[in-house]
């Protein structure tokens, strides 16, 4: 309980830890399939943050009385078959009637209690890898405003559609100590707390990000997410460098993502290895930044 991660983790023995999370929201693509597959890759999202399993899930299913059949089965099946695809199972759940739709999953892992993930184990020296480029909010809000191109649309539907399982497993496997996925508090916010928790400061190449087809057009035009701006009330105190970035740096930082990919924090001598792994599982990771000594601050770069 000492350290805010991700997820709750309960100690059963010597050998085994359960991972305890959950996270619902409202559709943020058109697709009611799709729909449930982003959402259940979210909330799945916490256990591999953390190097962990799935073992099951529970459905968190909110629906209007007039909502066809075939769309609530829809979304519910989008759910179990990402469930199915981290080996884990759908085990019951719970509905209840709403308004507008939502869906989610709580969710039930496991870990090795002495070796799994922490937003609070970066060390200086550690290279700051991203496994999934950003702008999904921004994405969504040019849908909703009806300005996004169907291309935009699909590649940041399968962005987020993509679990986060073998990025968690590749970070372990090469020694990476920390990690934390990135959603609702955006790139700034959950790079904050991963630098809080360390005791450390965080350096960004804002060159180096990466960002999703059409991002950088739909901050440019004003697709931008509500959110956004609270995130940036709540973090810009703890952010130096950030009056030099490109006119579009704001608005993606502080973006909020829906199934972002995670932020690890390895060690340099792990790092080709890992970009190898997530290269061949097919979830290509990109070096932003460096972990430096510090006190829980990020520090952006333009170059």
């Amino acid at each position: 309980m000492e350290s805010p991660d991700d997820a709750a983790i309960y100690r059963m023995d010597d050998e085994t830890a359960l991972v305890v999370t959950t996270d619902f929201f409202p559709p943020v693509v058109d697709d009611p399939y799709r729909y449930g597959r982003i959402a259940a890759a979210n909330a799945m999202s916490d256990v591999f943050a953390m190097g962990g399993e799935v073992l099951l899930a529970l459905n968190l299913l909110a629906l209007p009385e007039d909502l066809p059949a075939a769309e609530a089965q829809a979304i519910v099946r989008g759910g179990a078959e990402a469930v199915r695809e981290a080996g884990g199972v759908v085990a019951g759940g719970h509905s209840v009637t709403d308004r507008e739709p939502k869906y989610g999953l709580a969710v039930v892992g496991r870990v090795h209690p002495e070796r799994y993930l922490s937003k609070s184990g970066a060390l200086p020296g550690d290279v700051l890898v991203l496994t999934k480029p950003l702008g999904s909010g921004l994405v969504t809000t040019a849908l909703k405003q009806g300005k996004a191109r169907a291309d935009d649309v699909e590649a940041a539907s399968a962005c987020m559609a993509r679990l986060n399982r073998s990025a968690g497993q590749a970070a372990l496997s090469v020694g990476a100590r920390s990690a934390t996925d990135i959603t609702g508090y955006a790139l700034a916010g959950h790079a904050l707390e991963m630098a809080g928790a360390s005791g450390v400061d965080f350096d960004l190449v804002l060159a180096d990000l990466p960002l999703l087809p059409g991002a950088r057009h739909y901050a440019e035009i004003g697709c931008v997410p509500g959110g956004t701006w609270r995130n940036r009330s709540a973090f810009i105190g703890r952010i130096d460098g950030l009056e030099a970035a490109p006119p579009h740096t704001e608005a993606v930082l502080f973006d909020p993502q829906t199934s972002g990919g995670l932020l690890i924090a390895v060690p340099e001598s792990g790092l080709a290895a890992l970009l190898a792994r997530l290269e061949a599982a097919g979830a290509p990771g990109q070096a932003i930044g460096r972990v430096r000594p510090g006190s829980g601050r990020l520090r952006l770069h333009t170059d």
